[in-house]
């Protein structure tokens, strides 16, 4: 019987944020500024017939949290909604928040949970040397995967590293 041959060794490495994102515009703008100003040199490249962005979203989420208070401030009750982007993000929170009826039915009054949101993206990025990996955003963490060459991870690192809200 024949053996099976390593062919490739993919990596993935995760940094561990000393302090959550503090909310989703800065989230946001983390995103929006890798996918504007492209920090890792990251190449237009061609697959299944397809011209992509060196660096494009593969996937976002982004996660409201509203508790419901009685007039003691003990939490009743919750709602959370989540929503593909930023813009669906506030109009959802803003819906829960000032959804009456809803207040009424749970028994409360609503209030944002800042703290108990979260929001997560995962870019897909095409290195000049060909690889293709991914770096994963979340409130909490930065995660690349699927990579082989070190200077890729290295690269990401000493951006991460100027990055205020991603120490």
């Amino acid at each position: 019987m024949a053996d099976f041959v390593l062919s490739t060794t993919n990596k993935t490495s995760v940094r561990t944020l000393t302090a959550p994102v503090v909310d989703a515009e800065t989230f946001n703008g983390i995103i929006e500024n890798v996918l504007t100003n492209n920090p890792w040199g990251c190449t237009p490249w061609e697959g299944a017939g397809e011209s992509h962005d060196g660096v494009e979203k593969a996937s976002e989420a982004y996660t409201a949290r509203i508790v419901y208070e009685d007039e003691f401030g003990g939490v009743i009750g919750n709602a959370s909604a989540r929503a593909p982007t930023l813009a669906g993000f506030d109009a959802a929170k803003t819906e829960l928040l000032g959804n009456t009826a809803l207040e009424s039915a749970v028994g409360g009054h609503a209030v944002a949970d800042p703290d108990r949101e979260s929001y997560a993206c995962r870019l897909r990025c095409h290195d000049a040397n060909g690889e293709v990996y991914f770096v994963a955003f979340s409130r909490t963490s930065v995660r690349i995967s699927s990579y082989e060459d070190d200077a890729i991870s290295d690269a990401i690192e000493t951006w991460a590293d100027g990055v205020a809200a991603l120490a």
